[in-house]
């Protein structure tokens, strides 16, 4: 891929692009400064410079999901945006793995997405990138009030379900784990209309409803499907499935199961593709 100078003239100069690659390392040329991604890294750039990008590493044709945004929509300071431009992000820890596994999601299932969806997903891409852009620059102070706390909403959440065979999951973790108090945390579930337990409950009884309806997993007791996703008493998961699904886990397993010999049809990433 390459952006040349007669390129940028015609286009939006203050325009910013995200590129996560999911096979392939690309590397990017830009003001004479290279930059090679690794696994799960990012790299943030500014469209008024001259860049060149290349895919190397590769033998299939490479996947690479890009995002184009003005830079006005970012509210961080210039100086800072042109300090990390060009630098590789991580998207293996901290906010990253928030950012990199939603764009990989929206990629995957935008064939579910309705037009009326754009702005509200678009918005929540916004969001994940200041929060990462704010954490590398350590800016946080600059993002505005609401981004922060749907930021940190979402980072909650992905903690939450990165945890749920934890069952020492709580509240009080959680709070914990993200160096905030309990009752502020309750005030971010709150202003989404959820409490943070029935939440969590709500989270590993899906789990557990997946693990179910799964024909590969029929070996596996219930019981021991509960238990790996925080439920400790059989009795009191069994009365907390029958509550949400109207049913108990075996009657489910039983009706939710496919005839033998149907499979479900899979899912494959979709992305930008250009041949190594």
């Amino acid at each position: 891929m390459l952006r040349t100078p007669h390129l940028i003239r015609r286009a939006d100069p203050a325009l910013f692009h995200l590129a996560l690659p999911l096979h392939g390392r690309p590397l990017l040329t830009r003001a004479g400064r290279e930059t090679v991604l690794g696994a799960g890294e990012m790299v943030f750039y500014e469209g008024s410079q001259p860049f060149r990008s290349v895919v190397t590493g590769c033998r299939d044709p490479a996947e690479l999901v890009q995002i184009h945004f003005p830079g006005a929509l970012l509210p961080l300071p210039p100086a800072g945006m042109d300090r990390l431009a060009g630098e590789r992000l991580s998207g293996r820890e901290g906010i990253g793995p928030l950012l990199t596994d939603f764009l990989v999601r929206l990629v995957r299932d935008a064939r579910h997405y309705r037009p009326a969806d754009t702005a509200r997903l678009g918005g929540i891409l916004l969001d994940l990138l200041t929060a990462l852009l704010a954490h590398e620059l350590d800016t946080a102070a600059c993002v505005p009030a609401d981004s922060y706390r749907r930021s940190l909403m979402l980072r909650v959440q992905g903690f939450v379900e990165r945890h749920l065979g934890d069952a020492r999951l709580s509240p009080q973790a959680v709070a914990a784990a993200h160096q905030i108090s309990v009752s502020y945390l309750y005030k971010l579930f709150q202003e989404e209309g959820l409490t943070v337990a029935a939440w969590i409950r709500e989270r590993r009884l899906e789990s557990c409803r997946r693990d179910l309806s799964d024909p590969r997993l029929d070996s596996h007791p219930v019981h021991v499907i509960a238990a790996r996703w925080g439920f400790l008493s059989n009795a009191h998961f069994s009365r907390a499935f029958r509550a949400a699904y109207g049913m108990s886990p075996k009657q489910y397993r039983h009706t939710a199961a496919p005839p033998r010999g149907v499979q479900e049809p899979s899912t494959s990433v979709l992305g930008q593709s250009t041949t190594c």
